[in-house]
């Protein structure tokens, strides 16, 4: 069925449709180019240099476009359509989207009739200002004009569509597309594809790949890397690098892009080895890794415990030229601190400073959560009094993390105090509710923390798995198997899987009141569930036995 086109609705004149387009965006470039003071050109040479910095398009600052702009426009003859097009290519290119829709505007004003390259220019610049509908009416009006539209405009409105998140309406339009017999191109199908990805649509995006190669069309290197990034994406590793296989049997060279996709999902597959084995081959094709891809590879290599070949890697980052960012940085500071290595994870973070990178959210919080995993409280206060000097806001994991070093330091009243802001702000989670039921009980307050449990699901929040067995161990602790056991029915009867944590308190509770019968049975019940018992459950049974 064929789609209906926002462009054969009733519209005003094409002039009034674009003054009220550029009023719409409230662009600070409608200049009053009619009323120019040609006074403001002192001699004819430089007249000159500004004709001629119009038609090569010369010019890298918008003020000496405006000028050589103002310039052109009285000259008798005006200069051709094409060399208007061109200057408002390149301004594109410098994103001055509003001035050149200001400039179209005047460009009409003066008798320059548009043709097809101007209209797509204008679509080209809506569609950057996600004002795609303002695009179709340019489309609409190409009609009018007798003009007939090309594949940059169906390519360009399409890219405009995925935009703004409008998949469906560019699927539709791309069929629309092929119906009136437009052959799309290898830049159609790229926008398609990366549109497709993007939306996590990547069996459509592999379907357009192979119908582009019906229709005789090229992939290039583009097409390949947004697809095997979205693979890599959806852990879909071994697809992934199947296509990077048939790429290079198509003689397509991978670039970049490709490599850190690759690179991104095998670290994701805890592939660590062969992360480098594709970073070394970039480095021997002579193509740089960019920030991304060193990041990618430093966060993959500390959350796998190789923090010094983390380092080794963001020296060769350095070495190369390439800047590191927030993100590099802060992956750095966590490897370090998980590594115990807090110390050197203060240096990084002044060093971080000293390039003007700002640390953000995730950096301070790694900081404050090691802080108060190590006891020091009141360093992690210091930092958040940091941080919110620096105008990076506190969220629940900031939160989390402080209560959660009240809790150890038996610093109960301050973590209740936290937590009552929390909810006040509405930012609690089931993370928070936890972390004050395990303080509680660690300070033998188990009515309190079944308060706070039996508040939590007033609240709707579910309790999870670690909730329920924070809980259970308090009860046991506290002298109270019955409640204990009556916890635990209560979390298998709302569907919450007991995890191996789970179980192995709940065992070691039983055996500790003389109940082996039971726990012998739960660990049955535990192998059933194709939960393995580890070392801890058997441990507590031998203990029993002896």
């Amino acid at each position: 069925m064929m789609m209906k086109m926002p462009w054969r609705r009733k519209s005003r004149s094409f002039h009034l449709q674009l003054q009220g387009a550029i009023g719409t965006i409230q662009s600070p470039f409608l200049f009053l180019f009619t009323n120019y003071c040609h006074s403001s050109i002192s001699t004819l040479e430089d007249a000159r240099f500004l004709t001629n910095n119009f038609k090569s398009a010369a010019f890298t600052r918008l003020d000496d476009a405006i000028a050589s702009f103002n310039n052109v426009i009285h000259m008798n003859p005006l200069p051709s359509r094409v060399h208007f097009n061109r200057f408002l290519s390149a301004l594109v290119k410098m994103k001055q989207y509003h001035t050149v829709l200001s400039m179209s505007k005047t460009i009409e004003l003066v008798g320059i009739s548009y043709d097809v390259c101007s209209l797509n220019i204008l679509i080209n610049c809506f569609c950057r200002l996600h004002l795609v509908d303002f695009g179709f009416s340019v489309f609409g009006k190409m009609f009018k004009f007798g003009l007939e539209p090309t594949t940059v405009t169906f390519t360009t409105l399409i890219n405009g569509l995925c935009m703004e998140s409008k998949i469906d309406k560019a699927v539709e339009f791309f069929d629309d597309m092929v119906a009136r017999g437009y052959q799309p191109n290898v830049y159609t199908y790229n926008v398609m594809v990366n549109g497709m990805c993007k939306f996590g649509k990547t069996n459509v995006a592999i379907g357009l790949l192979k119908g582009m190669a019906d229709r005789g069309c090229e992939a290039d290197v583009v097409t390949y890397s947004a697809i095997i990034d979205a693979l890599c994406k959806d852990e879909l590793v071994g697809e992934a690098l199947e296509l990077f296989s048939q790429m290079r049997n198509k003689g397509i060279s991978p670039d970049v892009i490709t490599y850190t996709g690759l690179i991104h999902g095998v670290c994701k597959l805890g592939q660590k080895n062969q992360a480098l084995a594709l970073m070394n081959e970039m480095v021997e094709k002579n193509i740089l890794p960019n920030v991304y891809t060193f990041s990618v590879l430093i966060n993959a290599l500390c959350k796998d415990g190789m923090v010094s070949e983390a380092q080794n890697t963001f020296n060769v980052m350095i070495q190369r030229g390439v800047e590191p960012n927030v993100v590099t940085y802060t992956s750095l500071i966590d490897g370090l601190c998980i590594s115990g290595q807090f110390k050197e994870a203060l240096a990084l973070l002044k060093e971080m400073v000293g390039r003007n990178i700002s640390p953000n959210v995730f950096t301070f919080n790694i900081l404050i959560d090691t802080l108060c995993k190590k006891g020091l409280v009141s360093n992690a206060e210091n930092i958040i009094k940091i941080m919110i000097q620096r105008g990076v806001e506190p969220d629940v994991v900031t939160y989390n993390s402080l209560m959660d070093g009240y809790c150890l330091c038996k610093q109960i009243d301050k973590a209740r105090k936290v937590f009552d802001l929390m909810v006040t702000n509405e930012i609690a989670d089931i993370i928070s509710y936890s972390i004050l039921i395990n303080g509680y009980c660690k300070c033998k307050m188990i009515d309190d923390a079944k308060d706070i449990f039996v508040e939590m699901s007033h609240k709707g929040l579910v309790p999870n798995a670690v909730t329920y067995s924070t809980l259970i161990k308090g009860m046991f602790q506290a002298g109270r198997p019955q409640t204990a056991q009556e916890l635990f029915k209560n979390m298998c009867s709302h569907g919450q899987q007991p995890n191996i944590v789970t179980f192995s308190i709940m065992i070691n509770g039983l055996c500790r009141q003389g109940n082996l019968n039971e726990a012998l049975t739960l660990l049955k019940e535990m192998e059933e569930s194709q939960l393995k018992p580890d070392l801890v459950t058997y441990c507590i049974l031998i203990n029993v036995q002896l």
